[in-house]
């Protein structure tokens, strides 16, 4: 069975993720909201409690990885420093720099969507994504999330680095599950559900003005 990918993301109403854990964790680009994700925390945090704590193997991106190795080693009483500390970690990187947190792998490949391609394709564990902002565009292009989690906080974080680029291709997504946690944060899981539909709300019988109005749109005037 190939492993089944995970991508789990903190993410504000405007579709920033960066830095939700703290002020030092990201500051490229002079982003000065780190950890806006703390205020809004609460002990009911619905499926995403079981997710983190389940069974998976991580896969990160190179920044996302030195971020946790220079933190959750040295947390091991926190269960998801526990946890951290026993899976694998399989982290994306054109670096030669060694990956000195145990258990770490570097994954490479031609590009990223063929080096998880093919590592879904191996034995192990079902795999997901924290952080990583770089990883989305590629991996949703490709069709290789299985699934997608998203944790939107009360918050507009204005700039910032973002989980879609627009670069990602189109595509439908499907809910399979939601929750609100007591502090306003929807949780909600998404599947892939192939291409995007459209519809239309009524017969297109338009008016002079409408025809007059795509008559524009057709020539790049309007």
């Amino acid at each position: 069975m190939p492993r089944k990918l995970t991508g789990a993301v903190f993410v504000s109403l405007d579709g920033v993720m960066q830095a939700p854990g703290g002020p030092q964790e990201d500051p490229t680009g002079g982003f000065r909201f780190g950890g806006w994700v703390a205020p809004f925390w609460a002990e009911d945090m619905g499926p995403f409690e079981q997710l983190i704590m389940g069974q998976y193997d991580l896969l990160l991106g190179k920044r996302t990885y030195d971020i946790f190795s220079a933190y959750w080693p040295y947390h091991l009483d926190d269960p998801i420093g526990a946890l951290f500390e026993r899976i694998d970690k399989y982290v994306l990187t054109h670096s030669d720099q060694p990956l000195s947190w145990q258990n770490s792998r570097k994954l490479s490949g031609e590009t990223a969507a063929s080096a998880v391609a093919e590592l879904k394709r191996s034995e192990g564990r079902d795999l997901l994504i924290q952080g990583s902002s770089t990883l989305y565009p590629p991996l949703l292009s490709a069709g290789l999330i299985d699934r997608l989690v998203l944790l939107t906080f009360p918050v507009v974080l204005g700039q910032g680095k973002r989980i879609f680029d627009g670069s990602q291709a189109p595509g439908a997504m499907k809910l399979t599950d939601h929750f609100v946690s007591s502090k306003g944060v929807v949780i909600a899981s998404y599947e892939p559900a192939g291409e995007v539909p459209t519809g239309d709300f009524g017969p297109d019988d338009p008016s002079a003005e409408e025809c007059a109005r795509r008559e524009k749109i057709q020539a790049g005037t309007w």
